[in-house]
């Protein structure tokens, strides 16, 4: 077969549907979060902080879905994913910055999947326990390697099979929720409308839970991540689009009909995955081992979507010369081997990681959530720069210009919440990850001969090995 790459085409056969790159954003979305959130949210807030929590995502979400789908038709040239339009609107160093951080999300995202898994086994196999000992993590490790060689054998593959493993991983939580609306009890509803008297005010309590909700929707990018693959160039906004609001209703409902089965102190007690436990609850150990299968497949085929987006987003942003050009080698059946083959050691490394950490599934949520809202926020900042000065708008109606600005002022406001309730320490720490990582992009300016950085009172000079770094310009996005 011949590289794809090398004939700079692809036939339309080999192109991705409406349909597969619907099921790529819901199969993204869909995974470890959602079986979480009964816990999650009982340990944060009640029903009414709830609702007001899901009210503000889900309008902040669609806002950027939006978003997407309006910047996928204004800038179809700008085809490399979500980083493109940072790169795009504020420079190749803020493009990097993007890329790295939804890369390195994808990654430590990818291990929090693997880390549930081994938890809802560790029910049977006390071996396992939460997912953080020592055969957990060498099983982990096995699977981590095995879905390497999987997506090794081809994008088209992979894709095909997210797509078979989508519609079955929605089965078993649409059952969820049905049997916990028969099981729902109104007073104990009632008694969980608002939230614990530790839990402080409402607002904080709503703040509290921004940070799970952005978890669970991380995906909603999906099909910009793979506009590249898209049969028609219209395909990314709708399905987009389609994937959110589909996704959107699930969550949402598995919260609210939770507080309807245990009052909130037990929700906030339960094993991950708590979705599991609430059933159990209900109608006895079925629940429990129904839940867990239906996890399993949930996680895997989230899994497979994260890795096939890690490797995408290092893939493009090498192809964009803004990481090392052995990043953008593909091989035969259109995999961008090296790109995917680092994805796995950083997610084998975070793996290994999490064997000496406490709490690791949660802090693995929250570092996944934080590591990924930069990109957001420099998209909807993008958008919302375009609306302003009015680029690609010319000849267009007016009023089209001022919805999508409104769109883009909504969604800046959104991400900026997000940051804000993401809280300093989290963002501070998620900062330790860019440093180390703009060695990339130092290697990948190098490779090109170009300069670093630029801007300030002076600049890295030319890009020799053996000539010294002048580490003075102040203005590193400048470049």
């Amino acid at each position: 077969m011949s590289n794809p790459a090398a004939s700079g085409e692809k036939t339309s056969a080999s192109k991705l549907s409406l349909l597969t790159l619907t099921t790529v954003v819901i199969g993204s979305m869909v995974g470890a979060g959602v079986f979480s959130l009964p816990q999650r949210f009982a340990a944060e807030t009640g029903v009414a902080g709830a609702l007001i929590a899901w009210l503000i995502a889900g309008s902040g979400m669609l806002m950027l879905a939006f978003v997407f789908q309006r910047l996928s038709m204004r800038k179809p040239e700008l085809d490399a994913g979500i980083f493109s339009y940072a790169k795009a609107g504020f420079g190749n160093y803020v493009g990097f910055f993007s890329a790295a951080g939804y890369w390195a999300s994808a990654c430590v995202g990818n291990v929090t999947y693997w880390v549930l898994t081994m938890s809802t086994l560790g029910a049977l196999f006390p071996q396992l326990g939460a997912g953080d000992t020592l055969p957990a993590v060498v099983l982990s490790s096995a699977g981590l390697w095995g879905f390497f060689f999987l997506i090794r054998r081809g994008i088209r593959e992979a894709t095909a099979i997210n797509r078979v493993v989508t519609i079955a991983k929605v089965v078993p939580i649409l059952v969820f929720v049905l049997f916990a609306v028969f099981l729902f009890d109104p007073a104990v509803f009632a008694g969980n409308l608002t939230g614990a008297d530790s839990a402080g005010t409402l607002f904080e309590q709503v703040s509290d839970t921004m940070l799970v909700t952005v978890f669970v929707f991380l995906g909603v990018e999906g099909a910009s991540v793979y506009s590249r693959h898209a049969r028609r160039r219209e395909d990314v906004g709708r399905a987009t689009v389609l994937g959110f609001l589909s996704v959107f209703a699930i969550f949402a409902s598995v919260t609210i009909v939770s507080y309807g089965v245990l009052p909130m102190e037990q929700l906030a007690e339960l094993r991950q995955p708590s979705m599991a436990g609430v059933l159990e609850a209900g109608v006895g150990t079925w629940g429990l081992v129904f839940v867990s299968a239906g996890l399993i497949i949930s996680v895997m085929g989230a899994y497979l979507a994260w890795s096939l987006m890690a490797a995408e987003v290092l893939y493009v942003a090498a192809r964009e010369k803004d990481m090392p050009r052995f990043l953008s080698r593909l091989s035969d059946d259109d995999v961008p081997v090296n790109a995917l083959l680092l994805s796995t050691l950083l997610s084998q490394l975070v793996m290994v990681i999490t064997y000496f950490s406490e709490d690791a599934f949660n802090f693995a949520l929250d570092m996944t959530a934080v590591l990924t809202l930069f990109s957001l926020l420099f998209a909807a900042l993008y958008a919302l720069k375009l609306g302003w000065t009015g680029e690609t708008y010319e000849g267009a109606p007016s009023r089209i210009r001022r919805g999508d600005l409104a769109i883009a002022v909504i969604a800046t406001i959104y991400s900026v919440f997000l940051v804000y309730a993401a809280g300093l320490p989290l963002v501070l720490l998620s900062m330790i990850f860019y440093a180390p990582a703009t060695v990339l992009f130092v290697i990948a300016r190098r490779e090109q001969g170009q300069r670093v950085f630029r801007g300030g009172s002076c600049s890295f000079s030319s890009l020799r090995w053996r000539e010294p770094l002048q580490l003075c310009s102040p203005w590193p996005w400048a470049g």
